[in-house]
């Protein structure tokens, strides 16, 4: 009795780690379509993207609001996860935070689409916002520390301040395609730097 349960959760786990796989798969190529195409994009290139069937994107997320908020939540905490890691293995501090902002800048672009997809539901959207915040404002102040300890910034940058500037800077570039947020955006990181 005991071999035969041990048998069924050895199953399951490789189940368990082959689904969150396949999640994880989807949600990276939900979020690169809901870049390049918006939260609005087909559902059947978001499969193509993946390499996997539409009623594998159904069966993990039935509604678009559900593949919407899970991307949502990825994104939020690639990002999360990012800081540190690019902290350890970027030449310089500044160099992390750029690299950083890059990201977040990819991930803003997806978060405005989010907030007209989702604009009916207000409550959910308060939830997820602070659920961002909580997660993020905490590594980008890390990075801006680490690269004014290094002198590479001044010092005092305020990591919400900097965050709300890169978001507002961030609003349209999913639908004009003559505004190029990344370009500002890389301009007011320069300009945080130390005059030398």
């Amino acid at each position: 009795m005991n071999d035969s349960g041990q048998s069924a959760r050895s199953a399951a786990g490789p189940k368990r780690k082959d689904a969150r796989r396949n999640q994880q798969t989807l949600l990276d190529a939900a979020a690169a379509v809901f870049v390049s195409s918006g939260v609005e994009a087909p559902v059947r290139d978001i499969a193509a993207k993946a390499g996997v069937g539409m009623g594998t994107i159904y069966r993990h997320f039935p509604t678009r609001a559900d593949l919407i908020i899970a991307v949502y939540r990825h994104q939020v905490e690639a990002c999360a996860e990012a800081g540190p890691a690019l902290l350890a293995t970027s030449p310089t501090p500044h160099a992390a935070l750029e690299r950083w902002v890059s990201l977040f800048v990819d991930f803003l672009v997806t978060k405005h689409g989010l907030a007209a997809a989702l604009q009916t539901d207000s409550a959910g959207f308060e939830t997820l916002h602070a659920y961002f915040l909580d997660r993020l404002l905490p590594v980008c102040t890390q990075l801006l520390d680490a690269a004014a300890a290094t002198g590479e910034i001044r010092p005092g940058t305020d990591a919400y301040q900097l965050m709300r500037g890169i978001g507002n800077l961030c609003i349209g570039a999913e639908s004009d395609p003559r505004y190029d947020a990344r370009q500002l955006v890389t301009l007011l990181v320069a300009g945080l730097r130390e005059p030398h």
